[in-house]
C-alpha cells in the first residue's frame, strides 16, 4: 500500500493549480462594485419578494424579472467575493447577461409599456435605480477585464 492510499489523496492548495494565487477582485474599485452589487441584491430581492407575495397577479412578468435581477446580482456579488480566475470569468459572463437583460427590458418597456403594468429593476434602463442597473455591468466588466490583465502582468 502506498502512502497516498493510506492517507488519502494529497490536499490541493487551489483548484486552479498549486502555485497560482487567487485573483483578488475586491481591491480598490472592486470594493465599490462589491458594495453596489450588495445594495442591488438587497433592493431587487426585497422588492420582488414583496411584490410577488402581495400583487403577483398585477404584473407577473415585471415581478419575476426583478427576482431574476436579484439572483443575477447575488451571483455576481458571490463571484467578486470568491475571487480567482474561474469566479472572474463567471462574473464576466453574468455581467454580460445582466447588461443584455437591462438593454432588452429597458428597450421593451419603452417600446411597449403596456407589457409592464408595473416597473422592474431594469425598466427604462434602471431609471428607478438612478441608472445603476445599466452602468454597473459596464463598470464591472471593465474592472474584471482589468483584474485579468493585472493578474497576467504580475
Amino acid at each position: 500500500m502506498t502512502a497516498t492510499e493510506e492517507n488519502g489523496p494529497a490536499p490541493q492548495e487551489n483548484r486552479e493549480g498549486p502555485k497560482k494565487q487567487r485573483t483578488r477582485l475586491i481591491s480598490g474599485p472592486g470594493m465599490l462594485l462589491l458594495w453596489l452589487y450588495g445594495v442591488m441584491v438587497v433592493g431587487a430581492v426585497s422588492r420582488s419578494a414583496v411584490q410577488i407575495s402581495t400583487d403577483f397577479d398585477k404584473a407577473p412578468l415585471a415581478y419575476s424579472l426583478s427576482a431574476v435581477a436579484g439572483l443575477v446580482y447575488g451571483f455576481i456579488t458571490y463571484s467578486l467575493v470568491r475571487g480567482g480566475e474561474t469566479a472572474r470569468r463567471a462574473a464576466l459572463v453574468c455581467c454580460a447577461a445582466e447588461l443584455a437583460g437591462v438593454l432588452t427590458v429597458g428597450t421593451w418597456t419603452l417600446v411597449e409599456p403596456s407589457a409592464f403594468p408595473d416597473t422592474t429593476v431594469w425598466s427604462d434602463y434602471g431609471i428607478g435605480y438612478l441608472f445603476i442597473p445599466v452602468l454597473l455591468p459596464l463598470s464591472a466588466m471593465y474592472w474584471l477585464r482589468k483584474a485579468r490583465t493585472a493578474d497576467r502582468s504580475a
